[in-house]
């Protein structure tokens, strides 16, 4: 198995594996890993390989908490080798009772926090992350009971998801100003056809010291290298529920990036990577799996190539 790379997150002394496991196909209907089975299988090779980040949220899985339950079984016996994050502050249908649009709200996060411990079987978890703003709830609420979640050693580290680069200046300032720990992550939509986070989530990042997670970083699964004009594998992700992302793929453009990495004798998911992992501030790539063979084929490819200034320089300017 290839050597995975490790970076703290952001300006804390969390360790994190720059390749992370994204937790959301565990329990989604038609994958390989809606079973207890099959997700316990790629858990099980991902920490093989030496990945430490196990990045869940509690709407994850074909009913809401599918994905915490399913791991929740499967880390058993490795829960101390694993950096574990999960999410709150989405719609759960009702599971943690009448939330009145206020799921930032002390009443909330408590109820919240507690119904996902229960489902990951576990006493803490490493990184509990907002997964979206709520504009019903002030931040100093949402910062003062993860203060005491901390405090109560429920939860170990906390970021944020989706903040808009005013909010991230807003959460630092608040946290700062009362006293509360600083969210020490973000947690944002970032690839090469996906790059809004560069006008002002990436430089709020980098001002106030968090650590970047990107989620979609290889656009659902399109710069796998699995993809052309033709379409892609029937059972990817893509092909399955959101076939308009190939359809509408600037292909031109691709098959560009496709020559670049023929001539400098690498994969274009290797190189993606190395792109990403070059970027100021990210710290781990969350990419998700449904097989075993995916995990092994991320953790190769991860370190394979080492760009330089000027390719990484290229490739931006090419999908700008």
């Amino acid at each position: 198995m290839a050597q995975i790379d490790y970076r703290r997150l952001g300006d804390s002394g969390l360790m994190v594996s720059t390749i992370g496991l994204g937790c959301n196909n565990f329990g989604r209907a038609g994958t390989a890993t809606q079973s207890q089975a099959g997700t316990s299988a790629v858990i099980d090779t991902a920490v093989d390989a030496g990945i430490t980040v196990f990045d869940t949220a509690d709407i994850y899985g074909a009913e809401r908490g599918l994905s915490e339950t399913l791991m929740g079984h499967a880390l058993q016996g490795k829960r101390d080798r694993i950096v574990l994050a999960s999410k709150f502050g989405m719609d759960m249908n009702g599971r943690n009772g009448p939330d009145w649009d206020a799921r930032g709200s002390r009443r909330y996060i408590r109820l919240a926090v507690e119904a996902s411990l229960r489902r990951l079987q576990t006493d803490w978890i490493d990184l509990y992350q907002l997964h979206t703003p709520d504009p019903n709830t002030p931040i100093e609420e949402t910062l003062q009971t993860l203060d005491d979640l901390i405090r109560e050693g429920k939860v170990r580290y906390i970021g944020h998801s989706n903040l808009a680069g005013w909010q991230i200046a807003e959460a630092e300032f608040t946290a700062r100003l009362h006293g509360h720990p600083r969210f020490i992550s973000a947690q944002n939509e970032y690839s090469l056809l996906v790059r809004d986070a560069e006008e002002e989530v990436l430089p709020a990042v980098n001002a106030y010291g968090l650590g970047f997670l990107p989620f979609f970083p290889l656009y659902n699964g399109l710069f796998t290298g699995k993809f052309s004009r033709a379409g892609g594998p029937a059972d990817s992700r893509i092909m399955m529920f959101r076939p308009h992302l190939a359809e509408t793929a600037p292909w031109d453009v691709i098959e560009k990036y496709e020559a670049f990495c023929d001539e400098h004798g690498v994969t274009m998911l290797a190189a993606t990577f190395a792109w990403l992992l070059a970027q100021p501030g990210l710290t781990s790539v969350i990419a998700g799996a449904t097989r075993p063979e995916q995990v092994v084929q991320n953790t190769l490819e991860a370190n394979e190539w080492q760009p330089t200034p000027e390719d990484v320089a290229w490739i931006s300017d090419l999908f700008a």
